[in-house]
């Protein structure tokens, strides 16, 4: 796995964590650096679907965390993975 398919595991497993911590704040500032970082690593592999995504789980990642945000952030990371194993295996 290679340093962007890592931060998107790492992101989808701190958005999927985010609902169990009572302050999540320190959480949400993990997941929008890591999502952060995602964007950095997708303009280097020129992953530019990948970047849209980013900038709208950051918005998401930045709100009061709830149940339908977790959704949200958990099933984008979600599509963040299956776009990175695409390009993987060659299908993009």
């Amino acid at each position: 796995m290679d340093a962007l398919g890592k931060l998107c595991a790492d992101g989808k497993a701190s958005a999927e964590y985010l609902w169990q911590v009572p302050d999540a704040t320190q959480v949400g500032l993990k997941i929008v650096g890591i999502l952060e970082q995602i964007g950095v690593e997708a303009l280097k592999q020129n992953r530019k679907e990948m970047g849209r995504i980013v900038q709208d789980l950051a918005t998401a990642a930045k709100a009061t965390p709830s149940p339908q945000q977790v959704d949200l952030l958990v099933d984008g990371f979600d599509r963040l993975t299956k776009l990175w194993q695409a390009a993987k295996s060659g299908l993009m």
